[in-house]
């Protein structure tokens, strides 16, 4: 597995990390905790060092998974997460409905990273990311916080998610950020007008989160795809019948390069991300080995100038359907 190093912090992980929220939280029930402690064992074998969680995935028992089941590996691998939300028992499981409130107190951060370091079995966190910007705390306070907890050996590196540019710089301003966490694919192109030049300027990675689409990209759904009940897609605008059949040129495109590749469409959706800047590292998440496997093959997929500019025109025909979240939620993102 290559490596890459998240800006210019020198936090050095694999160039694929893998994203744990679907084994516990969002997609459907959780996952048996067997097979996703095997997976996780298995993603280590393969040569991931990067793995993200965050306290609200269950809520809690992601971090649970992660810690117990890393914890053989704990010198060789990376482990993310992620404060910034009021879990309150009555939270309901897909975390969407009645959604938690945000809350980045100071007090609050310093008690979410106690929980996390508990849950997680380790002595520092690697990588600790605000989950979403609250406008109700000066991000002056939630760095400055941060700083103080990386001062006390409970924190290496400080990040961000889905925060807009004005925002990093200011957090930037306080302590230094080593990665902003966003949604970033074919079709989510948004952090590319402002932020994306925001982190170049200041020597910050970027993790793409979802960048199969939610598993839109992989080329297995169409507008007759349903979810379980407890599947947080189905409340996705994009994610409806009109949407999904609407968006299938996106897959065609994917689908015809793979061809050429003799790759898989999944495989050339990550490796249009890792060919777009050295320090983006994506995160695909999934619960099935052989998904695992096909993920991390797209570290060898080389997208030539040709390729790229193909996509690129291709793409730029192309109108993505539906808006990525609910109102609501989107309005925590970019801000």
């Amino acid at each position: 597995m290559q490596k890459r190093k998240l800006g210019k912090s020198g936090l050095e992980v694999s160039a694929l990390g893998l994203g744990c929220m679907g084994m516990s939280f969002s997609y459907g029930p959780p996952k048996d905790k067997k097979e996703m402690t095997a997976l996780l064992h298995a993603a280590v074998e393969r040569g991931v060092t990067f793995f993200d969680t965050a306290e609200v995935y269950g809520p809690f028992i992601n971090e649970e998974l992660v810690g117990e089941a890393l914890a053989p590996f704990r010198r060789q691998v990376v482990i993310a997460t992620k404060f910034g939300f009021d879990l309150s028992p009555d939270l309901d499981p897909r975390g969407m409905k009645g959604a938690p409130g945000l809350n980045s107190r100071p007090e609050h951060i310093k008690k979410a990273v106690e929980g996390s370091l508990k849950r997680l079995k380790i002595e520092v966190i690697d990588l600790l990311y605000q989950h979403r910007v609250d406008l109700s705390v000066p991000i002056e306070d939630v760095a400055g916080t941060v700083k103080e907890l990386i001062g006390q050996g409970k924190v290496k590196h400080f990040g961000l998610s889905e925060a807009g540019a004005q925002t990093i710089r200011r957090a930037h301003a306080v302590q230094p950020v080593t990665a902003l966490q966003s949604e970033y694919s074919l079709w989510t192109r948004t952090p590319e007008k402002e932020v994306i030049p925001t982190l170049e300027e200041l020597g910050i990675g970027l993790v793409p989160y979802s960048p199969l689409g939610k598993g839109f990209l992989t080329g297995k759904m169409d507008e007759k795809t349903t979810f379980d009940s407890s599947d947080f897609r189905n409340i996705l605008p994009r994610f409806t019948p009109e949407a999904l059949k609407a968006n299938q040129a996106l897959i065609d495109l994917l689908a015809r390069i793979a061809k050429q590749k003799q790759a898989t469409p999944a495989q050339i959706a990550l490796a249009w991300l890792l060919a777009r800047k050295p320090w983006i590292v994506p995160i695909p998440g999934t619960t099935k080995v052989n998904r695992l496997e096909e993920n991390i093959g797209a570290v060898a997929v080389e997208l030539t100038p040709d390729d790229l500019s193909e996509i690129e025109t291709a793409t730029s025909k192309i109108t993505v359907q539906g808006a990525r979240y609910p109102e609501k939620l989107e309005q925590m993102t970019g801000r």
